[in-house]
């Protein structure tokens, strides 16, 4: 698949970077499965929600648009 971000795209934000299509299929697909708080949906076939996954990314992909994500924060340390 091809990259998210033109390449001449200017990089605004030093928060953000493009996320990759394959992290955009995953995001979705677990969106498709599970709800809000991370319980399973009923009959979310997990076959099913990768494969529509894959085709909202490419759709995605093809009508344009650029999607971003935070880069990862440092780690939440405890004591």
């Amino acid at each position: 698949m091809s990259k998210l971000l033109p390449s001449n795209h200017p990089d605004d934000s030093p928060a953000l970077s493009p996320a990759q299509p394959e992290e955009v299929t995953e995001a979705l697909a677990y969106a498709l499965r599970y709800d809000e708080r991370g319980r399973p949906r009923p009959h979310s076939g997990e076959m099913i929600a990768g494969l529509a996954a894959r085709h909202l990314t490419q759709h995605l992909q093809r009508a344009g648009f650029v999607l971003m994500k935070r880069r990862p924060g440092r780690p939440h340390r405890v004591g």
